[in-house]
């Protein structure tokens, strides 16, 4: 009976060893491709991370990670005193706070209005208008909001000329904050908006056939159809935009800030880029990011967590 037993473990191992076998020279293109995307992965985000070490020395530039001297957590007790970083971790929580609650729903609604959308041209080409902010560089973007409203802008050339006069749209604190949501919407929403709609499109038709005999108005399979369709997806784009709650670009904050709201503009990315690349203390610039990757990871993880405590689906 041993013996038995044995001869089919073998069996089993051979048979997956041939499924494996086959797997790979069945796809061995796809393979190949993946290649390259792991290649990317390999050196831009793993070899980094030998970096940390930085986080833990008095880091010199000329000795390096192994000449440098080990200093332990004496680099994250001074930034835990300065105001500047709380002033940085305060502006990066409030920002993207801001961006969650005003920004979230957006691509949301905007990709139920046009799946309701039944003229396929105007569709096509709102979809477009909606994509191409996406594509431009913050560089681009900084430089059209500028143009139009600066002091001495567009906008406000026509706001004097209605006899309304300049409204400060990029040195006063509030101005400032409404343009710099508004805008970050505008440039996010297009792409957003791809993914809510290719979720749409997964939902069975049968689902509103049935809606319209039973004489469903469009907001009611909108509320009792689409929107429970899509749950899953909002609750995942959800959890990884919580994850992300310390993590804002420096693009837009850098671009669109200027010295008159630096007390709001202020945020963990232009503050790890001034004194890392400014100052070059490259120990606290370190400490900083990863700091803000730990915290990142717990709030991914808490918002997993209780995501799935609530019944809904997680990411892992």
């Amino acid at each position: 009976m041993k013996a038995v037993v044995e001869n089919y473990r073998e069996n089993i191992k051979i048979k997956k060893k041939n499924s494996m076998l086959h797997s790979l020279k069945r796809d061995s293109l796809l393979y190949l491709l993946l290649l390259l995307p792991m290649a990317y992965i390999l050196v831009f985000r793993y070899a980094p991370i030998y970096g940390v070490l930085m986080a833990f020395q008095d880091y010199n530039i000329f000795e390096g990670i192994s000449g440098s001297e080990w200093v332990g957590l004496d680099v994250f007790k001074f930034i835990f005193q300065q105001n500047s970083f709380y002033r940085a971790l305060t502006n990066t929580l409030v920002l993207n706070l801001l961006d969650l609650v005003a920004g979230f729903p957006a691509p949301i609604i905007l990709a139920i209005l046009l799946s309701e959308i039944r003229y396929v041209r105007f569709k096509k080409v709102t979809q477009t208008i909606l994509y191409l902010p996406h594509f431009l560089s913050w560089i681009i973007i900084g430089g059209m909001v500028y143009l139009l409203f600066s002091s001495g802008g567009m906008a406000n050339t026509v706001l004097s000329s209605i006899g309304i006069g300049k409204i400060e749209f990029l040195s006063q604190k509030t101005n400032w904050l409404i343009m710099y949501i508004a805008i970050g919407i505008w440039q996010s929403v297009g792409w957003g908006t791809i993914i809510y709609l290719a979720s749409i499109i997964g939902i069975n038709k049968e689902l509103y056939e049935a809606a319209d005999i039973d004489g469903c108005s469009r907001l009611r399979k909108i509320w009792h159809i689409t929107l429970p369709g899509i749950k899953p997806t909002i609750i995942i784009l959800l959890i990884l935009q919580i994850g992300r709650m310390l993590s804002i670009g420096f693009d837009r904050p850098f671009v669109m800030g200027n010295s008159l709201v630096s007390e709001y503009s202020d945020v963990i990315s232009t503050y790890v880029y001034r004194i890392g690349i400014g100052s070059g203390d490259f120990s606290q610039a370190t400490a900083v990011g990863l700091f803000q990757s730990v915290v990142g990871l717990i709030f991914l993880v808490a918002a997993n967590y209780i995501a799935k405590r609530i019944g809904e689906q997680g990411i892992w």
